[in-house]
């Protein structure tokens, strides 16, 4: 298994995405401290959000505004895929993916469900909700609401 970022806590309320977690089977080396959350959106990934986090030792605990995964460009739906990178820049197949795949607990999909948080957009409302995809990997899809 590639290294990745193990979750040990996901926290979707109060209009933010914070995770919390430690970075498994990598090593920052001098980069620590530079760490931080990238989303990339899946079908334009030249479309990027970085906020900066920091790693204490493998540690990790960053967090975004929802409001920011559905700005008024975007067309929802939309999905996010989640990873952690020195760089706002990264090439996501360097970065690291963020995911919870070391618990015996396959298929999380179907089992694991984050509540969805409201919010305006000047279009209309959406609902913004993270979720495990078939990999055991974090992802943030975006939809609107009736």
């Amino acid at each position: 298994m590639r290294g990745h970022a193990e979750l040990s806590r996901v926290w979707p309320r109060d209009g933010r995405l914070r995770l919390v977690g430690a970075l498994h089977d990598h090593d920052p080396g001098r980069n620590a401290r530079a760490y931080g959350l990238m989303l990339v959106h899946r079908e334009a990934p030249e479309r990027r959000l970085h906020y900066p986090g920091g790693l204490e030792g493998t540690a990790f605990d960053v967090s975004c505004p929802v409001a920011d995964l559905a700005p008024d460009d975007l067309p929802l739906p939309a999905v996010w895929d989640l990873y952690l990178a020195p760089d706002p820049a990264a090439d996501p197949a360097a970065a690291l993916r963020v995911g919870k795949v070391l618990d015996d607990i396959r298929g999380k999909k179907k089992i694991m469900v984050y509540p969805a948080q409201p919010l305006t957009r000047p279009g209309g409302t959406a609902k913004v909700r993270p979720y495990f995809t078939i990999k055991d990997n974090l992802s943030v899809e975006v939809k609107a609401t009736p």
